[in-house]
């Protein structure tokens, strides 16, 4: 069991729909494999969450190497969503997860609609899951990936689909590479779901310019990392203009100062994946951080902070000569 972190002077619980938090930091899928991985040094009961590895119907390999590549500021990668499958994952991670006391948000992926159903019929049926992420937003596989993601009647489609077999908090996973990400929001909403996460990473490519080839073996991938957080902090306050449900954010947090950034935006809660790769043992600066900064502003509760941007009554977004 790793090392309790963080302070109870402050009360850092977050209500995302029916799915009650400890405090806003969730583990990013794809970034904290299956959770039990990181069991060891992370007490996952005191963290918010832990968004698993995204999981299809059965056992995927994902793409060949080079997979993964450092950018400024920013890590770009084409895993291609390998995972073990949503039966391995219900008969030999969950129960880990179940005995470690975490909040398990299950990531999951499908390449149709049918597929996201039957494994959402699955979980809906497993013990030990509390969240449903519909994943309809990676950028990087060729078949499915942001197929429905980048479709608003698509989202509609699918988050209405798995709405219909499951009863647990669902809550899509939005893409950041469509025009007016807010219009994705408002359709997810439409549909049933109980909360929205954003961003996925940015669709992105690297070049080897001495072989002039892709350093990537898919040829394009995810960027991720500080590098999208401006980025994505306006995508998320885009959405909290345009829908009631509770969003949770993320994109390049390194420290509780960037988290802060994203919940001033509008995020009850915030995700942090890349930094894991950086700083393991970051959710106990990051629980440290939020909670010297409610006490220094006299607040006694994340949600008196969410959503409180003062914009300023005369400023304008964009000028132009």
């Amino acid at each position: 069991m790793g090392p309790s972190f963080g302070s109870t002077l402050a009360n850092l619980s977050v209500q995302i729909g029916p799915l009650q938090l400890t405090n806003p930091f969730i583990a990013a899928s794809g970034c904290f494999g299956y959770g039990v991985e990181y069991a060891d040094i992370v007490d996952l009961s005191q963290l918010g969450g832990v968004a698993v590895k995204g999981l299809f119907l059965e056992e995927r390999e994902g793409h060949p190497p080079a997979r993964i590549v450092e950018t400024p500021s920013g890590m770009l990668n084409a895993i291609g969503l390998q995972g073990i499958g949503v039966h391995r994952f219900v008969a030999e991670k969950l129960p880990q997860l179940r005995d470690r006391g975490a909040v398990v948000i299950a990531n999951i992926c499908g390449s149709t609609i049918d597929e996201y159903a039957d494994i959402a019929r699955i979980l809906d049926a497993a013990d030990g899951v509390g969240a449903i992420e519909l994943n309809i937003s990676c950028p990087n596989i060729k078949k499915g990936g942001m197929m429905f993601g980048c479709s608003l009647q698509g989202t509609h489609d699918v988050v209405s689909a798995v709405r219909r077999v499951t009863q647990l908090p669902l809550i899509p996973k939005l893409t950041p590479n469509v025009t007016d990400v807010a219009a994705f929001a408002v359709a997810a909403q439409d549909a049933g779901s109980d909360a929205v996460s954003l961003v996925n990473t940015f669709l992105a490519m690297a070049i080897d310019v001495e072989t002039r080839r892709p350093k990537l073996s898919n040829i394009v991938g995810g960027l991720s990392g500080p590098a999208i957080r401006p980025i994505a902090v306006r995508m998320v306050h885009e959405c909290r203009q345009a829908v009631d449900l509770p969003i949770i954010g993320m994109g390049g947090i390194m420290t509780a100062e960037d988290a802060l950034e994203f919940i001033i935006a509008g995020a009850s809660a915030v995700q942090v994946g890349t930094a894991n790769f950086v700083d393991p043992f970051i959710w106990g600066k990051l629980t440290t951080g939020l909670t010297d900064y409610l006490q220094r502003h006299d607040l006694s509760n994340v949600a008196e902070l969410v959503g409180t941007l003062d914009a300023g009554k005369g400023d304008t977004m964009w000028t132009s000569s």
